[in-house]
């Protein structure tokens, strides 16, 4: 390590990668973090300090975000091997993140005099660390868009850590993340007295997080998630619109006695069922005719939400736009307030700067031959029967803090998805950020997606059902019951800057104790 530290903290980043889903070995992040604590700390200047920390970075960017390789296997604009450099693109890009907390954490501890006595130096510079990582992991969320894939917070989801999300965040927890991991490099470094002060701060966070009240499940509503288990290799098939409709009616059932919401996967309604297009030559087939099948298999007490796409035209009848919407259909076949997704995916449903990249031929990128058109952001749309329910579609779900109405708290939130695209490691990494927010939220979750993981997931992140990666079928449960509003449901990421502040006050606290 000491001859070679910036491939030890390639290393270190390649390691703590296994500490997010698929494989959960969250001890082995917090190893990877320990061991870059230790680089940065010795690194000789604030240059090597950055690179260190921008190497870690795209070791463990590479490794977690490995699932968007498998999306390039379905299109034929761009050669499927370009997936692999496009993995370590994005890598390279969010590495500049812990590259700049690490740099920051560096030039903290060169502030700190060295002197005896508890607790040490280090042990600002480890508090220092924690606050940095949540400032830049939140940039990372809101710049260009952002991309708040994997934080650390969400490993602690197999831990009981997780619960104190409530209160916290993610992005916090991220913070205690990187706090547990420096009791590990201080107790390397045989400073065991601030180790094990550090270790209590997980620990009294586990014990401590509020509880919050959820009534009883609802024994006269249910709610039943479909997963037709088709993928996107399927997509070119003629008979592929016939196949995934009949597939989905096939597993929603038919109607007893007991209210059921049925939720559909994300855009897997490929025919167009809103009426009124200017031009018929855009129906396949008459949008009545869909409408009606879907109605025929609910009973006069339930209701379904399916996911679609939209067409937007201008004065002149000339098509604009699409959007990537949700639905509520009752048994009469009539539609209710849709909902269109907000927060896009740049360069999967739009191209960025497409004046400047166009040109250049990064058109090649978005697949169709339009672009989908953003909604208003996060709203709650009533469904009869059901109560309130927000609507988040596909990645909308991993951003902490900006899922809910604040104005109108839904019931729950329906998160319908297409995670067909990404392997095997991206669907169980996608269900493990719905649940953080299930946790933060106190809201359950519906997530209904082609080829899985579906989840009903309960107002404690809780999976009440689930159907299983890459298996045909449904879940059925009562419709979990919300909990009251959490700290964090009020609060937002604010939390995240009061801990990262109160990190870094404590730091200045120590530096500055007498010697």
């Amino acid at each position: 390590m000491r001859d070679r530290p910036l491939l030890a903290a390639l290393l270190a980043g390649l390691i703590s990668a296994t500490g997010f889903a698929p494989l959960d070995f969250w001890p082995l992040l917090l190893i990877g973090l320990a061991v870059l604590l230790h680089l940065i700390h010795e690194a000789p200047t604030l240059r090597a300090a950055l690179l260190r920390g921008w190497l870690f970075g795209l070791g463990h960017f590479t490794i977690g975000s490995n699932w968007i390789q498998h999306a390039f296997e379905f299109q034929d604009q761009m050669p499927a091997a370009f997936g692999y450099g496009a993995v370590v693109l994005l890598a390279c890009y969010l590495a500049i993140y812990p590259a700049m907390a690490m740099g920051l954490a560096w030039r903290f501890a060169r502030q700190v005099p060295s002197r005896a006595g508890w607790p040490g130096p280090d042990a600002a510079y480890v508090l220092a660390a924690a606050a940095a990582w949540i400032v830049c992991e939140w940039l990372r969320s809101v710049m260009f868009t952002g991309y708040p894939w994997n934080p650390l917070g969400v490993a602690w989801l197999a831990t009981p850590v997780a619960q104190s999300a409530t209160m916290l965040g993610t992005y916090a927890l991220s913070g205690v993340m990187v706090i547990a991991a420096g009791a590990l490099y201080l107790a390397a470094h045989r400073d065991f007295r601030t180790a094990g002060a550090f270790v209590a701060v997980p620990v009294l966070l586990s014990l401590v997080s509020l509880p919050f009240e959820i009534t009883a499940p609802s024994t006269t509503a249910h709610v039943r998630v479909v997963q037709p288990n088709i993928g996107q290799d399927a997509v070119q098939l003629p008979d592929y619109n016939e196949r995934v409709l009949a597939k989905q009616i096939e597993w929603s059932g038919r109607a007893g006695t007991i209210p059921r919401l049925v939720v559909w996967p994300e855009g897997m309604v490929n025919d167009f069922i809103e009426d009124g297009y200017p031009d018929p030559r855009f129906y396949r087939v008459d949008p009545r005719l869909i409408r009606a099948r879907i109605a025929a298999i609910l009973g006069p007490r339930d209701m379904m939400l399916i996911g679609g796409n939209a067409l937007f035209f201008d004065d002149r009848g000339m098509l604009s736009g699409a959007s990537n919407s949700i639905w509520a259909i009752d048994p009469d076949g009539m539609l209710g307030t849709r909902y269109d997704k907000a927060h896009l995916v740049p360069f999967g449903e739009y191209l960025p700067l497409r004046s400047i990249l166009q040109p250049l031929g990064l058109a090649r990128f978005v697949m169709g031959d339009i672009e989908f058109i953003p909604g208003p952001g996060p709203r709650t749309v009533s469904v009869p029967g059901f109560g309130k329910v927000g609507m988040q579609i596909c990645y909308e779900i991993i951003f902490s803090g900006h899922i809910v109405d604040p104005a109108n708290r839904p019931d729950f939130l329906f998160n319908p998805s297409n995670d067909a695209w990404f392997g095997s490691w991206g669907p169980p990494q996608h269900l493990a950020q719905a649940r953080m927010r299930a946790i933060e939220e106190g809201l359950p979750i519906l997530r209904s997606t082609p080829t899985g993981i579906s989840a009903i997931i309960d107002a404690r992140g809780q999976l009440i059902g689930t159907v299983p990666h890459n298996q045909e079928g449904a879940a059925e449960a009562p419709l979990p019951p919300p909990g009251a509003p959490t700290l964090f449901s009020r609060m937002g990421n604010w939390m995240a800057f009061l801990v990262a502040a109160l990190f870094l006050l404590i730091a200045i606290a120590i530096r500055r104790v007498p010697r």
